[in-house]
């Protein structure tokens, strides 16, 4: 049964009389009732709920009058909405009636410690059910209605705590001999917190248990250069006696055929990756089931990063990256393609040969290299290319069944069986995030809580565009 009162994802109400939803219409009405489900059934003062209701339009001086009387007239409204009773005095200020497992957050925190310790117990069947209901009450972004949310501790709580649920219940599964069916989802967890040792060491043991040892070593190796490069630190104890137990099973069974492992065949990236975790999680999630994607939006929306990231989860072959950006003629992108691929060690494709230009079929060689083949192929950046891109990618996936294809473009390819996700402007606070990290890089102390309101106009003129936001970011030296 649900809760009454839900604040993971747009906010939801029931009426106390009849258990109706509640019509909660106006973005400062959503505010108010966010901002005392919050509390839990606490009383939350008047002062603490105008700076919360109003948090996008700066701080009132002392609080004027016609605040206070906007909110008390909020209040009048929301207790219409709910019920009289929904909405009671408290010392100072209001709360909302009712218990703490009133609220889906709060029921939500309860059930994922019961399942914490029901994992910890030895009991992963009983586990999993508690953690199932616990992220079953997740909709969105938690107090998704509340215009201060990107810095609200309460949300970096529950977002911390959701991660470890669904660390949990991947461990629950683990438990109980579903590794194989746990890769892809933790995959894409874990390429979204890399630093996460818990998560990576979940990962790494889901690899081995699925009989994909060098899969785990490769994954640790990753770990550990990314530990490395961002932290300057080493893997903690925990990661590290599981990499020696993985060197003792290999030593230990010698003539095992060795698990699929994948090259290091993309570039490594210079910064942290923002923004984009639920496309990411949705093309983690669709290996299994989609042959070819193409991410479309226009230049600088974060096509490539978003593509490299995604790449990184594909697990059933190697990923082959095709940079289509520097081809000039279209004559020329098989030739570019099969460098990527590796069918030829050297080769010179700025200039296409006229031996090549007069074959019947342009794609033959690369047919034949792909053919019983399990691989990823990024072509990246088709817009100028887009025609012979799409000729590429229909005959390649009609005739290599192993093959999957992640495109990025400026346009659709326009080929059958294509599913395109096209990408648009990071959201507000996704875009005061980078700009906020960015900025720390090029500026050490910066912080975007110095002057949000200008920091905010420079994420709206720079339309949401991360490369925008980040060159921006830059210019703060």
């Amino acid at each position: 049964m649900q809760p009454p009162y839900r604040v993971l994802g747009p906010c939801q109400a029931l009426r106390t009389d009849d258990g109706t939803e509640a019509a909660l219409r106006g973005a400062r009405l959503r505010a108010l009732f966010t901002a005392l489900a919050a509390a839990g059934g606490r009383g939350v003062g008047t002062g603490a709920l105008i700076d919360q209701v109003w948090a996008d339009t700066g701080p009132a001086e002392e609080h004027d009058q016609d605040r206070t009387a906007a909110l008390q007239a909020l209040v009048g409204r929301l207790r219409r909405a709910l019920g009289r009773e929904a909405v009671a005095a408290a010392p100072g200020g209001y709360r909302l009636a009712g218990d703490a497992d009133a609220v889906d957050l709060y029921r939500f925190e309860r059930l994922a410690a019961e399942g914490a310790a029901a994992l910890a117990a030895g009991d992963p069947a009983g586990a999993a059910a508690l953690l199932d209901e616990a992220l079953g009450l997740w909709r969105g972004p938690a107090l998704a209605d509340l215009p201060g949310r990107d810095t609200d501790p309460l949300v970096v709580r529950l977002d911390q705590r959701h991660t470890q649920a669904r660390r949990d219940r991947f461990a629950a599964d683990l438990a109980l001999g579903r590794a194989a069916e746990v890769l892809a989802p933790l995959a894409a967890l874990a390429s979204v917190h890399p630093l996460d040792e818990p998560l990576q060491a979940l990962r790494i043991r889901a690899l081995r248990a699925a009989g994909r040892p060098s899969e785990a070593l490769a994954v640790y190796e990753r770990v550990r250069t990314g530990l490395a490069d961002r932290l300057g630190t080493d893997p903690g104890p925990e990661l590290r006696a599981l990499h020696a137990e993985l060197l003792t099973d290999g030593a230990a069974a010698p003539t095992e055929a060795p698990a699929k492992a994948r090259p290091a065949a993309l570039p490594a990236r210079l910064t942290s990756f923002i923004g984009r975790d639920d496309e990411l999680g949705a093309l983690a999630a669709d290996w299994d089931a989609l042959r070819l994607v193409t991410l479309t939006g226009p230049g600088g929306v974060g096509k490539t990063r978003l593509a490299l990231e995604a790449a990184e989860t594909y697990q059933d072959g190697p990923v082959h990256l095709a940079e289509l950006a520097s081809v000039r003629e279209e004559s020329t992108v098989a030739a570019a393609v099969l460098s990527a691929v590796g069918a030829r060690g050297t080769h010179v494709w700025h200039r296409a040969s006229a031996a090549e230009g007069d074959r019947d079929d342009p794609f033959a060689e690369l047919v034949e290299h792909c053919a019983g083949r399990r691989m990823l192929l990024v072509l990246d950046n088709c817009e100028h290319v887009v025609a012979t891109a799409a000729a590429l990618a229909e005959t390649l996936l009609a005739r290599c069944p192993g093959l999957r294809v992640l495109a990025t473009s400026r346009e659709p390819l326009g080929v059958p069986g294509e599913v395109v996700r096209p990408l648009g402007p990071l959201p507000l606070g996704m875009a005061l995030r980078l700009l906020g990290e960015r900025g720390a890089a090029a500026r050490p102390g910066f912080s975007v809580g110095e002057d949000r309101g200008a920091a905010e106009e420079v994420c709206r003129r720079l339309d949401g565009l991360p490369l925008a936001i980040e060159l921006a970011a830059a210019r703060l030296r």
